[in-house]
């Protein structure tokens, strides 16, 4: 299937799994409609810097280090690696990573690979499990879980932009047992029930109403499946719910931000067990910052100069926790 917008084959990988066969067709057109190219102007230009890519081959693949690590400098001449970087920073920003590509070190916003190591050290064992990432950015955390054991990862992520990142990443991985489709956890079938773990990492505090994702995260997995549930906290607010005016730190799609308890609480209603919060962190200026492959605004600028505590706003700094359940 292709688009003539679009002109890699985002979802052949995908058509050729017969596990999805019963949705295929809904999946399927859901994307597409995602991609259409009047909803993306920019998209002919992302396009092009895909095309540009050096055409390469490497079978030096690690995904369970730090940094995504693809291909070796040993196997690039000094003329393509310009090329190659030339052609990847077309898709700026590059928001999360970081990536290698052969010798090619793409330095994003987001030290996700920092994310990754708190979480893995209570992470269970997901040898051999199907998993699912809900709101993925470009699948940087979908390469990890394949290099922690998974049999096979579909990322989700409404963003085109993240989608072409991802593009021009496997261009070189050509990874089969990773797939990304540009939807959101709202598109899945409410009768999937097929992934043994699903993570939502910065997902649900985007969401207008908690309760409905994490039904659509239950209805993805199996019985006695695990949820790996991140988001933004707070220490302590009325009903244990912070609901921003407008913005929080800049973002304008902050519906609430839950204390812990709160967050407990609501995933007891929506019928999960085992529920335990295994890490708490306030973001640093270390893990979130502006770089080359990211030089728009990031979170020192988000935060108020005269007291770095609080938001631009006047919020509670952003502080993370990382909730692990199961389905009942």
């Amino acid at each position: 299937m292709r688009s003539d917008a679009i002109k890699i084959d985002h979802f052949d990988q995908f058509i050729a799994r017969q596990e999805f066969s019963k949705w295929r067709d809904q999946l399927l057109k859901q994307a597409l409609y995602n991609i259409r190219p009047e909803r993306h102007g920019d998209l002919p230009r992302w396009q092009a810097a895909l095309d540009r890519l050096p055409a390469l081959t490497t079978d030096r693949k690690s995904y369970d280090v730090s940094k995504i690590s693809i291909g070796a400098a040993t196997e690039i001449s000094s003329a393509l690696k310009i090329q190659l970087k030339a052609s990847l920073m077309e898709l700026h920003p590059w928001r999360k990573g970081p990536y290698q590509l052969f010798g090619l070190h793409i330095d994003s916003e987001w030290r996700s690979d920092w994310k990754w190591d708190r979480l893995a050290k209570h992470l269970p064992d997901i040898t051999g499990h199907n998993v699912l990432d809900v709101g993925c950015g470009n699948g940087y955390h979908c390469w990890r879980m394949l290099g922690f054991g998974a049999n096979y990862v579909l990322g989700i992520d409404p963003s085109i932009k993240f989608l072409i990142q991802h593009h021009a990443i496997n261009r070189y991985a050509r990874e089969t047992q990773f797939d990304f489709l540009p939807l959101a956890s709202e598109h899945l079938p409410e009768d999937l029930a097929y992934f043994d773990t699903v993570f939502s990492m910065g997902v649900i505090y985007h969401r207008r109403t908690p309760q409905n994702h994490l039904a659509e995260l239950r209805n993805a997995m199996v019985a006695k499946g695990t949820l790996v549930l991140e988001t933004l906290i707070v220490d302590e607010a009325p009903n244990g719910l912070l609901v921003p005016a407008s913005r929080y730190a800049q973002m304008n799609n902050v519906w609430f931000i839950p204390t812990v308890s709160k967050l407990i609480e609501e995933l007891a209603k929506a019928d999960f067990i085992n529920i335990r919060c295994v890490d708490i962190n306030e973001t640093s200026m270390s893990e979130q910052r502006s770089t080359s492959w990211m030089t728009f605004h990031s979170l020192e600028n988000f935060l108020n100069p005269n007291d770095p505590t609080k938001t631009l706003e006047g919020y509670p700094r952003p502080k993370r926790a990382i909730v692990i359940a199961n389905k009942s």
